[in-house]
């Protein structure tokens, strides 16, 4: 702050030493007047001049200090009131700067609020003529036709659920409830969501669990196991994807195995992020929020999500499970 000062009084320290130069040639070149004498007012000018900058220092900065330590966060109270005009003109336009944002940003809140409501109120409408078709679906005879049907019908469920989750996430918070999860009736009821299409694919499942429970939450879980296996299923092809659960640590550990494309090492860091697809594959259906949405969510669960893949040889998506004391540590905190 020191050397901003400076810089910013640099005209009058300027001015000082001009005039304490001016002192001395004119002590110097006119022999009326003793030089010892000139260089002794210079000496006590330029002390009062020390003076007074630091006066001035400590009494200015004090405002922009705070102003500087300011955290943006609309609240005026950590700047310390102004003193001098300018100060004041500062403040008075920080204060109508402020009041604006606040209001705009009320109403943005308001607005989103307003859409996200009305979202998920379609969201909920269009279900019902979802699962009216659905029956309707299920009255067709079997062949070709009733399977592309049901597998373009499971496409807009998804995308749907997928939806709703996302706006659900925001407050996940006050809409979880922990308990023991019956980790195999969670798997069984997803696997029979998706039998259809993965009968269309030719994909099988291979369940094998040591541990059937996990401390989680149970719509939440259905949500995740669902967005891993629907990713297994869409990137597969005549083949198994193998399930497994077992315990490390006293944890419950969930790996969902298929040997479909990979994922390219290069994009392993990346499939988290929101909106990423791919960059070795080109896929106009990924939206690229379902893995997304899986790491947040696990993130609030406390599930430890881990990947592991190789191209053309399959994926491994890994879910590690806390245990009791985890959660105890953490709403103790």
């Amino acid at each position: 702050m020191i050397a901003n000062y400076i810089i910013e009084r640099r005209s009058w320290i300027f001015l000082f030493l001009t005039q304490q130069l001016i002192i001395l040639i004119i002590g110097y070149l006119d022999s009326s007047i003793p030089f010892t004498s000139m260089l002794y007012i210079t000496f006590l000018t330029s002390v009062i001049f020390v003076l007074f900058f630091t006066f001035r220092y400590i009494k200015e900065t004090k405002f922009y200090s705070k102003l500087h330590e300011w955290d943006n966060s609309l609240d005026l109270k950590e700047i310390t009131l102004a003193n001098s005009p300018f100060e004041k003109i500062v403040i008075e336009q920080f204060e109508s700067q402020t009041e604006q944002l606040k209001r705009i940003a009320t109403k943005n809140q308001l607005e989103l609020n307003q859409e996200k409501d009305e979202l998920m109120a379609w969201i909920h409408e269009v279900k019902t003529p979802l699962t009216a078709m659905h029956l309707m679906i299920e009255r067709l005879e079997e062949g070709p036709l009733k399977s592309q049907i049901v597998y373009e019908w499971l496409r807009i469920h998804l995308l749907l659920d997928q939806q709703l989750h996302q706006k659900r996430a925001s407050f996940i918070e006050n809409d979880m409830y922990l308990e023991t999860v019956n980790v195999k009736k969670v798997i069984y009821q997803e696997i029979k969501t998706l039998q259809s299409w993965c009968i269309q694919k030719g994909i099988g499942f291979e369940v094998n669990l040591e541990r059937e429970s996990a401390l989680t939450d149970e719509k939440w879980l259905a949500f995740i196991v669902r967005q891993l296996l629907t990713n297994a299923i869409k990137y597969s092809h005549n083949s198994d994807i193998n399930i497994s659960s077992y315990e490390i640590d006293g944890r419950t550990v969930l790996a969902f195995t298929d040997y479909g494309r990979g994922i390219s090492p290069q994009d392993i860091p990346r499939i988290f992020e929101r909106g990423f697809t791919s960059t070795t594959f080109t896929d106009n259906a990924s939206t690229g929020m379902g893995l997304y949405l899986t790491k947040k969510i696990a993130t609030a669960l406390m599930i430890k999500i881990e990947v592991t893949s190789n191209i053309n040889l399959g994926t491994t998506f890994t879910l590690t499970f806390p245990k009791r004391n985890d959660f105890v540590d953490i709403m103790s905190m």
